[in-house]
Parts: structure tokens; sequence; C-alpha cells
């Protein structure tokens, strides 16, 4: 197993070369907002803007950024750490451990999970959109080609994934920070033209532009919130880096830097500045506007893989935690867990993004469709520290009320906001997240009435071994291991053998995974066996859901605690359910019945899953009806 390091406790030198790092993989989103956000909120106050507008909304840009990012998400929410893991996902089992898993908790998590799958399909496709955009300004021939570029870049992208990130993952960081101190310096430069501009820290402007904006003012907040759309990833990333580099990453450089570049842009336009192109490459002199493109082109790129290696491992969080059908998890390199390749997952994003490039053309139009789905995530997020700040740190309804309050009414109003967005383009992410989030479903409401069923069939163990000695089933050499979600006695999957093969081995040994909604389980409390017949063992093996279950290891592992395996003669039983609808009409819905049995047929069988060997391994199959 590769070992964890997210929460481990770094000397000074580890602390700064995992910020570096932290730059280029938790921050390649938020990052890169300044390409579109401005941009898309002067666009959405109509007409040319004025001096009132422009500051106005400057400054719910930059208070966005301090109280949702800094506030919400850097000094509370990356205070709850699953053993050192952070995220929806990893919130919600948190929260599942604390308080013995309720319906509204699982679906706020779950929700949350499907939407930034949703996201996560946008993100790549504006972001390189708005890079490659910025030829336009130093060409305005290249015009034809922005699309097909950027089609192209995205494609390469998703191709590579299966090499793993582990080299090029190495260079990230430095030329993130190359990115945050160019787009600091453009800030600058723009502050110096325009000084100004600085009145916009005071909130009462952005207050004054809401109060006289009208339904336009409302509705502006949905551009607004493309500035934190990736401050989800400093509390999902939080297991690889750990919650300090992070920190240290956004208050010494990310912060700065965004509320610098944000001003810097908004200076220009004070300045007179045409909106109607990208205010973002304005800010950089002519000379050097295609270094400055390139760099973004690369930095999007950067971004977009963040978000890509996110939903990998947020898609196997959700496969550990019984949530997803299984997938081909394949490890790309022993550097680092959090270093995989899932296949499905990959092209699955390729063929929904580049749809969405081609289909929305312009980075302008794909504003409309980004947003309102990471905004329902952040509010699911707010509603699930609201819980977490009364359960766990054990604070009144008052007080945690009046903390998660403002992140409930400011995330609210954000999504409130993007909803207007649905009938042009933001019912797109919504769509995706509404798949998942049914994939997720019925795949969890399939698997256990196939378990409910299961238990059902099991056999006493008195009754089945006085049943062998009966009917004189002969016991042949070496050891028969029988994997099984029955909890007790007999599994069916031996049953099914005896009955289909007329012979039981000498030695049995039957294995439970259960698999915990922790990280992380410790290796004294990983397994536990008691000989419940003569040489007939019954075990159970706890896994978290950042871990790889690997069964040759575990057994190797009894081996050692005395239960007689013979290591170099072993069978393993798979019991492989093909799951039909029951004709009766009792049981889960047939669309359910049949959703999930399309689903089974193409997961990753449990050989697989488990790495089994396939030379000694026996899958027995039997039809189920649910």
């Amino acid at each position: 197993m590769i070992p964890k390091t997210g929460n481990r406790p770094a000397s000074n030198s580890s602390l700064q070369a995992l910020s570096l790092s932290a730059l280029g993989v938790v921050f390649g989103d938020i990052g890169t907002s300044p390409l579109y956000t401005l941009k898309t909120v002067l666009a959405l106050t109509g007409g040319k803007p004025d001096r009132a507008v422009i500051l106005g909304t400057l400054s719910l840009v930059l208070w966005t950024l301090i109280i949702v990012t800094t506030i919400k998400y850097v000094s509370f929410a990356m205070r709850f750490d699953n053993d050192g893991e952070g995220g929806i996902l990893a919130l919600m089992s948190l929260l599942g451990v604390k308080l013995r898993s309720r319906p509204v908790i699982l679906a706020l998590g779950l929700l949350g999970a499907a939407l930034i799958y949703g996201d996560g399909a946008v993100t790549p496709a504006i972001s390189v959109l708005s890079a490659v955009e910025g030829l336009i300004i130093v060409a305005p021939s290249f015009q034809p080609y922005v699309l097909t570029s950027a089609v192209v870049i995205l494609i390469a992208l998703f191709f590579v994934q299966s090499q793993g990130t582990a080299r090029i993952g190495k260079a990230f960081g430095p030329i993130m920070l190359a990115w945050f101190v160019t787009i600091a310096l453009l800030g600058v430069w723009g502050i110096w033209r325009h000084p100004s501009v600085l009145l916009a820290i005071n909130p009462m402007y952005g207050f004054s532009y809401l109060r006289s904006g009208g339904m336009t003012g409302f509705l502006v907040l949905g551009g607004v919130f493309l500035c934190v759309t990736g401050a989800e990833a400093l509390y999902a990333d939080m297991g690889q880096f750990g919650a300090r580099p992070i920190r240290l990453a956004w208050s010494a450089m990310v912060f700065s830097s965004l509320l610098l570049n944000y001003t810097g842009q908004a200076a220009l336009v004070l300045e007179g500045a045409p909106t109607s192109e990208n205010i973002f490459f304005r800010l950089c002199p002519s000379a050097l506007l295609i270094p400055l493109v390139a760099l973004a082109t690369i930095a999007t790129i950067i971004a977009s893989q963040s978000i890509i290696t996110g939903a990998f491992s947020m898609t196997r969080q959700a496969i550990h935690l019984g949530w997803f059908p299984r997938l081909k998890v394949t490890q790309t390199s022993a550097e680092g867990y959090g270093q995989i390749y899932v296949g499905a997952v990959n092209w699955t994003l390729m063929i929904v993004t580049c749809g969405l490039a081609l289909a929305f053309r312009k980075s302008d139009n794909l504003a409309a469709a980004y947003g309102i789905a990471v905004s329902a995530t952040m509010l699911a997020t707010s509603a699930l520290l609201f819980n977490a700040m009364r359960e766990i740190w054990g604070w009144s309804f008052l007080r945690a009320g009046g903390i998660a309050g403002v992140f409930i009414i400011m995330d609210a109003s954000f999504f409130a906001a993007n909803f207007s967005k649905i009938a042009s383009g933001g019912y797109v992410p919504l769509l995706l997240a509404a798949i998942a989030y049914g994939i997720m479903l019925v795949w969890h409401c399939g698997t256990k009435a196939v378990s409910a069923l299961l238990q059902e069939w099991i056999v006493p163990i008195d009754t089945f071994m006085v049943d062998i000695s009966r009917r004189q089933i002969p016991r042949v050499p070496g050891t028969a291991v029988y994997l099984t979600r029955t909890k007790q006695d007999v599994p069916p999957v031996m049953v099914w053998n005896v009955n289909h093969n007329r012979a039981l081995h000498q030695r049995l040994f039957v294995l439970t995974v259960d698999m915990d909604s922790v990280p992380w389980v410790n290796e004294a409390g990983r397994l536990t066996m008691a000989e419940v017949a003569p040489q007939f063992w019954r075990a159970s093996a706890r896994y978290g859901f950042m871990e790889r279950p690997d069964i040759p290891v575990m057994l190797r592992q009894a081996h050692e605690r005395g239960c007689g395996i013979d290591l170099a003669d072993i069978t393993y039983y798979v019991g492989h359910e093909t799951v039909l609808s029951r004709e009766d009409g009792k049981g889960l819905p047939k669309w359910i019945a049949a959703c999930f049995a399309m689903m089974q047929r193409n997961s990753v069988h449990l050989s697989d899953y488990f790495r089994l060997p396939s030379d000694a391994l026996v899958e027995i199959g039997r039809q189920i009806s649910i």
C-alpha cells in the first residue's frame, strides 16, 4: 500500500516544498479565473459601466474572495478533516462516523459530489478557450482557429492522462508560481495607472451597487461567483498536501495575486479600456502578449489537470464507499497515492468537455453554463459545516448558525443568481450531475438489495458441517478462500460450490471486506478472525476509502497470525451474480433493477478489484432476482 502523506507534520523545508507543489495542483482553477471573471461580470451589468458600477462589482469580487475562500474554506472547512482527508465526501463520511449516517447528510454529500462532476466537465473547456482567445488581440486573423486549437489541446490533455502526472507534476508548482507572480505584477501595473481603484476594498461600494442595481445587480452575482469556482479544491485536496501547505500557499501568494490582478483589470476599465475584449490580456504590454498567452494556456492546462485528477480521486472514494460501480483504477506512480487513472471517467469527461467547447464555441457563452453546479456544491458544503460545528465541535445552535448562516446566505444568493443561467446553458452541468447522482443511487440500492437477499440464503455452520458429513463430501487438500458480503455462518458461494463440484477443501477461509467511512485503517485493526469450526476460519478485513484492498497481502498477515493457511496452495472462490427483475412485482422497481444489472455487467469483477491471481480463481455464477 502506498502511504498517505496528507496529515503528517512538515518541517519548514518540506512545508515550503509542499506549498510550491500545492500551487500547481490545488490552485489551478481559482488561479486562472481572472482570465474570464471580470469580463463576464461587467458584461452582465449591461451597457458601458460607469465608475460606480466598476468599483461596486470589483468590491463584490474582492470580498467574495475574502469571505468564501479565506474565511469559509481556509479558516473553517479545512479544520474538519477525516483523518487528514478533505472534500465534501470526506466531510459526509466524517459526519456519518459521528452521527450514524442520516439521509439528509448522505443526500447533501452525494449531491455535492455529483455536482463536482458537472463542474469538472465545464472547467477545462472555459479555461482553455479563454487562454487561446488571448491570441486574437495580437493576431485578429487567428479568430477562425481558436475553437479548433482549444479542442486539440483538450484532446491531447485527456490522451496523456493514462501516462500519469508524476513527472510533469513536478513542474506544475514552479510554472504556477511564475503565473501568480506574473498576474500580480500585471495587476500592480494596472493599479499604478489608476490608483483610485483601490477604493473598492471598501465593502460599501459593493453593497451600494447591489442596493441600486435592482435585479441586474443581483444577477451580476452569478458572474462574481466565477472568482471562487476553484475554492472547493482547497478543501478537497487537503489530504494530498495537508492543511498547512495549502494555507501557506494561499496566504503568501495566491490570495494577494488574485486581489492585485482583479484590481488592476478594473483600473484599466476605469481608464477607459473596452470591455468587449478580454480585459486580462489588456493588462499586458503588447511586446509580451504572446509569452503571456503561452503561459496562460499552460496554466489553464494545469488547472484542467487538477480538475481531472480530482474527478479520479472522487470516483475512487465513491467506489470504496459503495456508491459507484467498480471501475478499473490504475496507479500510475508509486510516489503518491493520488497518482491514479480511471479510464472510464477520463474518456467520458473528454467527450463531454470537447462537446461543450464545440457547442458553446466561446468562453463568454460557456460562462452561462459555469458556476451553477459549484455554487450548489458550496451550498451543500455550508450545510454540512453547520452540522459539523454542532455535532463535532459541540457549538450551540446560535453560535453555529451565526457563522454557518453567513456562508449559507452567501452561497444561496450565488446559487439563486446562477439559477437564471439554466436556460442559456446552466442546464448542462445540472444534467451531468443528475446522471452521476442517479448512478450512485441506483448502484447503492442494487447492492443493498443483493446483499439483503444473500443474507437470507446463508446456512448455519453446524448444519452445514453435519450435511457435509452426511453426504460424504470429499475434502481435498489446500485452502479455499471465499469472498462474500455475508457477515456470519456459511456464505452462499460455499454452498453453491459444494452443490456444483461435490467437494470441499480441507482448510476454509471465509472473508468479508468492509470499506469504512474513514480514509485509512490502522494495520493493527485491519483484520479480525476467528476459527468457527475445525480448519474453518471466518474473517473480516477493514479498509479506508483512500486505500487499495489487496487480499493476497492480507492473507499473508492472517498466516503470520497462526490461522494455518497454506499460502502455496490457495484457491479463491467468488460469487458472480446475474441480476434479474422480479416477475412478481415485488422488490426494486424494474427500471432500477435493469439499470443496476447493466452497471454490474460492465463493472470491474471483484477478482480484479481485489487483485486476485487469475490462475487461482474460481467464479461461481447464479441468477438473482431483486
